[in-house]
Parts: C-alpha cells; sequence; structure tokens
C-alpha cells in the first residue's frame, strides 16, 4: 500500500532575501552534490523507516491477491482466445463462401459473355450485357437500373450477376467484420496475458524474498473441512463412490491428476490450470465442457451445497473465476495456483459461489 506523507512547506515560497555576492561555479557544484548526496541518503532512510519489511501475514496477503487477480486474468484469456478462434472460423467460412460465389459468378459471366458474343456478331450487344461483362463492378452497380428498362433473355442473366455480386461483396463486408472481432479479441487476448504475466511475477518476487517453509505457509489453504457428519475430512482416503458412471469417471481421472502441477493456461496431461483439469476430467468420462469457469459454471444444473455429489463442478468467488471438482466428504479436488500442485482441498477453503452438476 503506498505510504501516504503530509506535504512539507515549500521553502522557496519565503521573501526573497537580500541579494548577495555571487558564489564561484566550483563552489556551487560542490554544494550541489553534497546537498544531493545528503538529500539521497534522507531519502533512503525515510524509505527504510517508512517502508519496512513486510511481515508474512502481509507477505500471505498480498500473494493471494496477486494470485487471484491472476487466475482472474487467465479465465478472461481463455474467453477472449475463444472469442478469437469463433471469429477465426467465422471469417475462414465467409471469404470460402465468397470464393465459391465469385467462382460462380465469373462461370455465369463466362456463359453469358458467349451469348453475346454470337449475337453481337449478327447486330450488336445488348445494353444490359454490356454492364454485365463490364470489368468495373462498381460501374456496373451503379449503372444496373439500365438492366432493369429492358425484359430480354441476356438482360434477364444480367440481373442474376448483378445479384450474385452484391451477394459477394456482402460476404466480403461481413468478412472485414469479422476480422475486426478477431483483432479485437486478440488484442484482449494479449492484455489478460500481460496482466496474467505481471501479476505471477510480483507473487513470485514475494515468495522469493521467503524461506521455503514460510512460502509453504502462505501458499497453504484453509477451511475447516468437515464432512456431513461433523468430522474432520481426510485427504489421504480414496474419493467418494459416485452414483452415476460418468460423474464417477470424472472423478477417478480428477483424482489420478493429483500433484501434477499447476500451469498457466494448460489442459494436460503433465500440467493444469483450475478449469483445464475440470475440463479433462468431464472428457475423460465422455463429456465435453467450455474451456473456462463461466462457460463451465452453465454447463449443467445447479446444485446447492448441500445436495454436492461426486463429480459435481464447485466454482468459487462472485465471478466464478475458479472451479474445482467435487469427490465426496467435503473434498475438492483443484488446480490451486502457482507454486502448488493439483490437490485435494476442503470445498469451504473458499468462497462458494455455485455448483453445477454436468451432463
Amino acid at each position: 500500500m503506498a505510504q501516504h506523507r503530509k506535504q512539507r512547506p515549500d521553502r522557496w515560497s519565503a521573501p526573497r532575501r537580500a541579494r548577495r555576492a555571487p558564489v564561484p561555479a566550483a563552489l556551487r557544484a560542490a554544494a550541489t552534490l553534497t546537498l544531493a548526496g545528503a538529500a539521497s541518503a534522507a531519502v533512503l532512510d525515510g524509505a527504510a523507516l517508512t517502508e519496512p519489511e513486510p511481515t508474512l501475514a502481509e507477505v500471505e496477503e498480498r500473494v493471494d491477491a496477486l494470485h487471484r487477480e491472476a487466475e482472474v486474468a487467465t479465465e478472461a484469456y481463455h474467453a477472449a482466445t475463444e472469442a478469437a478462434g469463433r471469429a477465426e472460423e467465422e471469417v475462414d467460412r465467409l471469404r470460402d463462401r465468397a470464393a465459391r460465389r465469385t467462382e460462380e459468378l465469373n462461370a455465369a459471366r463466362r456463359a453469358l459473355g458467349s451469348q453475346a458474343s454470337a449475337e453481337y456478331r449478327a447486330g450488336g450487344l445488348p445494353a444490359g450485357v454490356a454492364l454485365a461483362l463490364s470489368a468495373d463492378p462498381d460501374d456496373f452497380l451503379s449503372r444496373a437500373g439500365v438492366v432493369d428498362r429492358s425484359g430480354d433473355r441476356q438482360t434477364r442473366a444480367a440481373l442474376d450477376i448483378e445479384a450474385r455480386l452484391r451477394g459477394i461483396e456482402q460476404l466480403r463486408a461481413e468478412a472485414a467484420e469479422r476480422s475486426q472481432a478477431l483483432a479485437d479479441a486478440r488484442e484482449r487476448a494479449r492484455e489478460q496475458r500481460a496482466v496474467v504475466t505481471d501479476r505471477l511475477a510480483r507473487a513470485e518476487d514475494l515468495l522469493a524474498t521467503r524461506t521455503a517453509r514460510e512460502r509453504a505457509e502462505v501458499l497453504r489453504e484453509e477451511g475447516t473441512g468437515k464432512t456431513a457428519g461433523g468430522e474432520r475430512a481426510d485427504p489421504a482416503a480414496a474419493p467418494a463412490a459416485a452414483a452415476d458412471q460418468r460423474a464417477g469417471a470424472a472423478v477417478a481421472f480428477a483424482w489420478g491428476q493429483l500433484g501434477r502441477p499447476y500451469g498457466w493456461g494448460a489442459t494436460g496431461p503433465d500440467a493444469y490450470d483450475c478449469s483445464g483439469l475440470t475440463q479433462a476430467a468431464w472428457r475423460a468420462a465422455g463429456v465435453s465442457l467450455p474451456r473456462t469457469s463461466y462457460g463451465q459454471a452453465a454447463a449443467g444444473s445447479r446444485v446447492p451445497m448441500s445436495a454436492l455429489a461426486p463429480g459435481d463442478l464447485v466454482f468459487y468467488y462472485a465471478d466464478f473465476s475458479h472451479v474445482g471438482i467435487y469427490v465426496g466428504d467435503g473434498l475438492i479436488v483443484h488446480a490451486s495456483r502457482p507454486g502448488t500442485p493439483v490437490r485435494v482441498a476442503p470445498v469451504d477453503s473458499m468462497p462458494f459461489a455455485a455448483a453445477v452438476r454436468p451432463g
């Protein structure tokens, strides 16, 4: 937290004193260096006095906050990446359609040109056909009204070409719009990635000032971890049996990942982030989940915390930015945060937001 200090009086605003004899340049320079050194020492001494080394509790609070910000940015990065992927697919689809329509247009113009050539030799080229075969599409569209005043076969073909050309232009406009959406999504992803990198680096810098034992203390998790019967939950025990076969497969997969490292943006098999782990667990059960925790929160039916069953997805914080998979007995398995592996934790170790039963 920034230190707020009282502003000192402006000593330069005092009444101007009587003029003194000029000071030699060498003496002025020496005095300046002396004063600068004294000022620097005072600043350093003041900083040392006003900014003491943070306590372990303060380090824990700051690291928690930085990891939370990084996790929120991580899910936002995933969302932006998904949006970019969808936009890119749409751009490709629109461009493919425009290319096919252009081929069809060229084929129609060639057919019309062949027919018109014969008629031209017989007596001239109708105005509508001439427009349809124009090398300048903009000129053709701007003068297409001429075609409407004729009813011959060639003119009807020219009108068909006009409609095709307008359709192609519309597809190209839509592709340009989606290309801009793609660029925007990629920029959002870059911004969120920068936030994640910054927060994780700052957290690592704080942790590096502590011993290994203190770092483990900072990265611990809290919570009562009580079972439904009130007993303390045992993280070493096997997961509870799931009533549903697919839920059981998801739980078994998640349990099998215990000890694997947390990896930013990772979906396995060597590392995971929180939503990457839950997505992989349910994929092993044959169920496709969205990539982000936000998307997963809408991928099933809501269940209250009192009715949790093995396999349910448990979301934390008001923005659903963290997710774990419930394994029974008051426990979840989750990819916690940098510096800690995939592990078992009490279901109440973080602020509960919602739970979802996929299927």
